[in-house]
């Protein structure tokens, strides 16, 4: 595959942009990943109807497309009323080492491409 920005979709050709990533092991050593959603365009107007639903969480770049399967998908609301979209966390088990060092390598690309970095939380 060519040089690709790296990018994260529901929907095909729908890019949306990350917030913030939790990264972690859990006690079985399986590794749990949280992608935090500030807005998700796919919420947005008729993106459902106009574009085709992955059923997965794409993640593209230069080594090819990533599809991972959310194990759960939280909306969160706030504000006065309660009725503002705060976020989106989009959470994926991740059982295997090799697509564990794949994200990891996507998750570089994205960090670099967007001005993210990383860092622990103390």
């Amino acid at each position: 595959m060519a040089e690709a920005v790296p990018r994260i979709e529901f929907y095909d050709g729908v890019t949306e942009s990350l917030s913030d990533v939790s990264l972690r092991r859990d006690r079985t050593g399986t590794y749990v990943v949280v992608f935090s959603f500030a807005e998700l365009k796919a919420l947005e107007r008729f993106n459902s109807y106009t574009h085709q639903f992955n059923k997965t969480l794409r993640l593209r770049d230069e080594e090819g497309d990533i599809n991972l399967t959310p194990s759960s998908l939280q909306i969160v609301y706030g504000g006065f009323d309660g009725d503002d979209l705060e976020r989106v966390d989009c959470r994926i088990h991740i059982d295997r080492d090799e697509h564990w060092e794949r994200l990891m390598r996507f998750m570089h690309r994205y960090a670099e491409a967007n001005g993210m970095e990383y860092g622990e939380r103390g």
